[in-house]
């Protein structure tokens, strides 16, 4: 009988004392669907998260907006009343003004350029702008170049562009810039994005290639330009209610698992870009692949002193000077 009371005895003990910790659920939300980039990503995270802690931590994902809006996701984090977030820069900037800076348009060249901006210095010292603001950033992922759709005309040149009620971001970058494009920007929240493009609420909308697949809007959207005039970062967001808890070795498996997610997560958006285009036109939508990029660069010239005095000319030269 002894046999057998001591193990359970040295249990017991072991759980008052700790030792055995059990399993924590961490609330995982995005905009999109789960097999989106936004839920590959995230799915690479939680999984190498999981594996990493022996199971001590896992996630619960909520793809789809089940938590809200971007902007609500990223309030909820900075509050500690969700854990994270993977989630596009555009509305981060309401938040920590200084991430303002990669939404200008026509700022990176290229997935490349843009990668190694996000990867290096600044996007590191941007991470610590966010820490400061109760938002941990594990690490940058990647929504990717935005596009035009909508569902009147074509777009060739941004004088096309001109008078179409346009759903933007809630995100004034974004609005400055497509002012000068002559679209007319109507802030939204994602969620209620789909409906108001089927009751025709607004003309169009912009994102990237792999937002535009995951959300079906070949079915309320006759034309797709591809302007690539915004490049969107995402970031896989923690909240230091859960940050603050971990274990220093724990914190480097959930950074690790983050990079794992963010390559995944990039992958996904390269993979949508090359074969996506070929599937929305096989849906319907009319494709504009070339379209006049200098009359978009020089449309939206003007706003970039707007945007040197606010956010510094200096910094905006530090991003287009990276090789």
């Amino acid at each position: 009988m002894k046999k057998l009371i001591q193990p359970i005895a040295l249990a017991a003990i072991l759980a008052a004392s700790g030792a055995v910790q059990a399993q924590v659920v961490l609330k995982l939300g995005y905009a999109t669907s789960a097999t989106s980039h936004y839920g590959v990503g995230s799915t690479a995270f939680c999984d190498e998260m999981e594996k990493g802690t022996q199971g001590r931590y896992k996630c619960q994902q909520f793809p789809s907006s089940a938590l809200g809006g971007e902007r609500e996701q990223i309030e909820a984090v900075q509050l500690g009343t969700q854990d994270i977030v993977n989630t596009s820069t555009g509305p981060l900037g309401n938040f920590v003004p200084e991430v303002k800076i990669v939404d200008i348009p026509f700022l990176f060249r290229d997935y490349d350029h843009a990668r190694k901006v996000m990867d290096g210095p600044i996007g590191q010292d941007l991470q610590k702008k966010m820490e400061a603001k109760g938002l941990i950033n594990l690490a940058w992922t990647e929504n990717g170049f935005r596009h035009m759709t909508n569902s009147k005309r074509a777009i060739n040149q941004a004088s096309d562009a001109s008078g179409l009620k346009m759903r933007t971001m809630e995100n004034k970058v974004h609005m400055d810039g497509y002012k000068t494009f002559g679209i007319l920007p109507t802030p939204m929240a994602f969620p209620e994005l789909f409906t108001a493009l089927q009751q025709g609420t607004v003309d169009g909308q912009e994102n990237p290639i792999p937002v535009i697949l995951a959300s079906k809007f070949s079915q309320v959207q006759k034309h797709l330009s591809l302007t690539g005039h915004v490049y969107s970062p995402a970031a896989l967001i923690i909240s230091p209610a859960v940050w603050n808890k971990l274990s220093a070795a724990d914190k480097a498996v959930f950074t690790a698992a983050a990079k794992k997610g963010a390559a995944a997560q990039r992958k996904k958006v390269n993979d949508d870009e090359n074969t996506g285009i070929a599937q929305l036109k096989s849906e319907g939508m009319l494709v504009v692949e070339k379209v006049n990029g200098e009359s978009f660069r020089k449309a939206v010239a003007p706003a970039y002193a707007a945007f040197a005095k606010e956010m510094g000319a200096d910094k905006i030269a530090a991003i287009q000077a990276v090789k």
